[in-house]
């Protein structure tokens, strides 16, 4: 089944450094965006994360240090990148937890004003998660029935996750062709950062998602606590989570 699109939407994977979105940095994107009309456009590149990739990262995506050496910095190419993905949606796998926080810390140290809270996101894994419990391979040998060649490499991963997602529409009546519906059906919870520290509750107040102010409004904690404002935007939290937490501190300024 074609995607029922109403803006462009771009499915996208990346290879890493590692598994932290605070520090880790993007090694190999590509991105296949998918217009409303069915044609399709992709991006490809690798980058220089100026850091040395783990010799267990390697092992994992293949990518090694002397493969990106001469390649560009991200901050070389973010305004390239954000531009190919103007006015689309996104979509991924296990995007909303990894893919999408890495890329927003990306810009955010490379200066490129881009939000991407403003989008809608399908994660394909979510959906493939609440139906099937299976890893990518095994999503694809199911949905497609294909095995997927080239696992862990950014643009077979990201055509894998593409041709899932159409066959999802195909395998279950109950998923409407629509992105909105998509996304929201893909999500597990509503953030405010891409992290999650930071949620809205059921009356879409932004409340603290972890330690001691759990499930505390924002706005009250750096009312009675000034201190852990300071706490935060020193400690090892992501810069899109300082940054919606100063927006937050801004706005409450404002009342």
């Amino acid at each position: 089944m074609n995607l029922n699109l109403k803006n462009p939407i771009a499915f996208f994977d990346l290879e890493t450094t590692g598994i932290n979105t605070v520090s880790d940095r993007i090694v190999e994107l590509y991105i296949l965006k998918v217009n409303p009309n069915g044609s399709e456009e992709s991006l490809s590149m690798r980058l220089n994360p100026e850091m040395t990739i783990p010799d267990n990262v390697i092992e994992i995506h293949g990518i090694t240090n002397e493969d990106v050496a001469d390649k560009p910095a991200f901050k070389e190419m973010a305004r390239k990148i954000a531009a190919f993905i103007e006015g689309c949606d996104l979509a991924g796998y296990n995007c909303n937890k990894f893919d999408i926080p890495v890329l927003a810390e990306e810009f955010l140290r490379a200066g490129v004003d881009i939000n991407l809270k403003k989008r809608k996101v399908v994660d394909v894994q979510v959906i493939f998660h609440k139906m099937e419990q299976r890893t990518l391979s095994a999503a694809y040998k199911f949905y497609c029935s294909k095995d997927l060649e080239g696992a862990h490499g950014a643009e077979a991963d990201t055509i894998a996750t593409y041709e899932i997602l159409k066959a999802q529409l195909d395998h279950y009546d109950n998923l409407k062709n629509e992105i909105g519906f998509l996304a929201g059906f893909s999500s597990h919870t509503s953030n405010v950062d891409f992290a999650g520290r930071i949620v809205y509750n059921k009356e879409k107040v932004e409340v603290f998602n972890f330690g001691k102010y759990k499930g505390r409004e924002v706005v009250e904690v750096l009312e009675k606590d000034p201190g852990y404002y300071g706490w935060m935007m020193k400690g090892d939290f992501p810069l899109y989570t300082k940054k919606m937490l100063t927006e937050i501190k801004m706005r409450g300024f404002g009342k």
